[in-house]
């Protein structure tokens, strides 16, 4: 099969023939139709984290595609059935962040394309307790962002604590602003859209933003704070640490940012201001099964719908180039 590969950190992916896997107890083996590029495909091949990826390795976590193999003991699934291969690639299932409904901070997790081989290619071996289940009727291509990019801000805004009708701030309108920005609408929030380029605040007005503002022309936690008395929770799905400092600064007394966004600096939360405003700051990391479940079904019901453009695995290297120079609106994904 064709899979794309990182051999070394910081190179370039090489797209080769490997082997077919074999599904071992309880997993499946799926037959790729498409694959969305997250920004965490870029890190891992940068190795940019302190908890490095295994090497070599076969990134992607938004993967769709067809069950056409059984390993022994699968009794959830049938050949033939359409799944996703997320990022929560597998948990223990038996310690208390798993046991608790919180299986995303088990200690002994693997994560799809990173500690785990993942679905940059034309199949991919996973366990059958942990993939998604697409719902019906909805385009592989169009649904597979909804795996990490989708469950990730859905996530992030129900740890948020936001009601319907309150205010929230989307810092970022990329690949996962852009479907925040929707969930937010689709959950009754008032929308604020910051980002730093005219054309994707154009796109957050077309996805019903009530507020756009650019914050490299103007300060958006001033505008916030001056038009809507502050928002009740800011989102930050950006790298830099600019935007986390204006998400900060753009919540009213009492409310929260919720951190998903992973930039290099470290950044400094202000503990007076934290601690007489009553702010939360949070951090939320993609979604449990229960909450893919949820998103997913945002989008099998029309409400939610990531704005994609498609590429071949031949063509990752390039992705990546202007993944890095945040030329890509919306969400690129591999079609197999």
């Amino acid at each position: 099969m064709k899979a794309a590969v990182v051999n070394q950190f910081k190179e370039k992916l090489e797209v080769k023939e490997v082997e077919i896997p074999t599904p071992g107890n309880g997993e499946i083996l799926i037959k790729m139709e498409a694959c969305g590029v997250c920004h965490t495909d870029l890190h891992a091949a940068h190795g940019d984290w302190p908890v490095k990826p295994k090497l070599p390795v076969i990134p992607g976590h938004e993967g769709v595609g067809i069950v056409e193999k059984l390993g022994d003991n699968v009794t959830s699934l049938k050949i033939g059935d359409r799944v996703g291969v997320p990022w929560l690639f597998k948990a223990c299932g038996e310690c208390e962040y798993c046991l608790s409904g919180q299986e995303t901070l088990c200690l002994d997790q693997l994560n799809g394309g990173y500690s785990a081989d993942g679905a940059f290619a034309e199949y991919c071996v996973a366990p059958a307790d942990y993939v998604a289940r697409i719902p019906d009727g909805v385009d592989s291509v169009e649904i597979a962002p909804i795996l990490c990019a989708g469950v990730t801000t859905y996530k992030a805004l129900k740890v948020s604590g936001a009601k319907a009708g309150d205010w929230v701030a989307i810092y970022g309108i990329g690949g996962l602003g852009h479907i925040a920005l929707q969930y937010a609408k689709a959950m009754g929030f008032n929308a604020i859209a910051v980002d730093i380029q005219d054309d994707k605040l154009e796109l957050a007005k077309e996805l019903g933003a009530d507020i756009t503002i650019n914050g490299r022309k103007v300060d958006p936690a001033e505008e916030i704070n001056n038009k809507v008395g502050g928002a009740q929770a800011a989102i930050s799905v950006a790298v830099t640490k600019s935007a986390f400092e204006q998400a900060y600064h753009s919540v009213k007394r009492g409310g929260s940012v919720v951190l998903v966004g992973l930039p290099n600096d470290e950044i400094p939360v202000p503990i007076f201001d934290t601690v007489l405003n009553g702010v939360s700051v949070k951090g939320s990391i993609v979604g449990t099964r229960k909450d893919m479940q949820e998103a997913l079904q945002f989008a099998a019901d029309g409400k939610v719908r990531a704005i994609v453009s498609t590429a071949k695995i031949d063509d990752i290297n390039d992705v990546f180039d202007k993944m890095e120079k945040g030329k890509i609106n919306g969400r690129v994904v591999l079609e197999f």
